[in-house]
């Protein structure tokens, strides 16, 4: 039962950090949301940062099947994989309302007053940025890019670009900026 609770308030509070924010969300709407009596939330959380942290970790759980499911289809080339990841993402996104990536908005929210969530952010983007260093290696490899193409780098554009176009996706809320960054970056690699 008490993982349970736990699970549920990391799972709406999720959401409720996508919509509102880190700094407006307040606890006790947490557990009004989640009909958790209000002693709850300090038996699961040290505190309302750890909560964050925690909320980010099971964030990093669904990018991290995502990432596996997507780069780990032999059935598919690599560039065709990385790129798959991403479209799924925007699909995400899209059945959310283009709120965009929890990790983007919480990076923007607190990178500038919080070293802890800087840091967290920033492994987390590192992790996803090697995932697909790994692919796009196999894609030179397998002659799909240039043999004198940085993977890492690569890697860390596609993740930086993402982000900027996640962020004007929710901006407009509109999939348009999305699917242009995927359309050119994928089209600037086959060129």
């Amino acid at each position: 039962m008490a993982t349970e609770v736990r699970q549920q308030l990391l799972e709406k509070g999720m959401v409720m950090l996508l919509r509102q924010g880190y700094h407006d969300l307040g606890i006790a709407a947490l557990l009004e949301a989640t009909d958790t009596p209000k002693g709850s939330f300090y038996h699961h959380f040290k505190s309302k940062e750890d909560f964050g942290l925690q909320a980010i970790d099971l964030y990093m759980l669904a990018v991290h099947q995502g990432l596996e499911h997507c780069l780990g289809d032999a059935s598919l080339p690599p560039l065709q994989r990385v790129r798959r990841f991403f479209e799924l993402s925007e699909e995400k996104y899209r059945t959310e309302g283009y709120l965009g990536c929890l990790l983007g908005g919480l990076g923007q929210e607190l990178s500038g007053v919080s070293d802890v969530f800087r840091r967290k952010v920033e492994e987390c983007f590192a992790a996803i940025e090697s995932r697909i260093a790994t692919c796009l290696e196999e894609a030179i490899k397998r002659g799909e890019l240039p043999k004198n193409t940085s993977p890492e780098r690569m890697a860390k554009l596609l993740v930086n670009c993402w982000e900027g176009a996640a962020l004007r996706s929710r901006l407009a809320r509109d999939p348009g900026p999305l699917r242009d960054m995927l359309d050119f970056y994928f089209g600037a690699l086959s060129s």
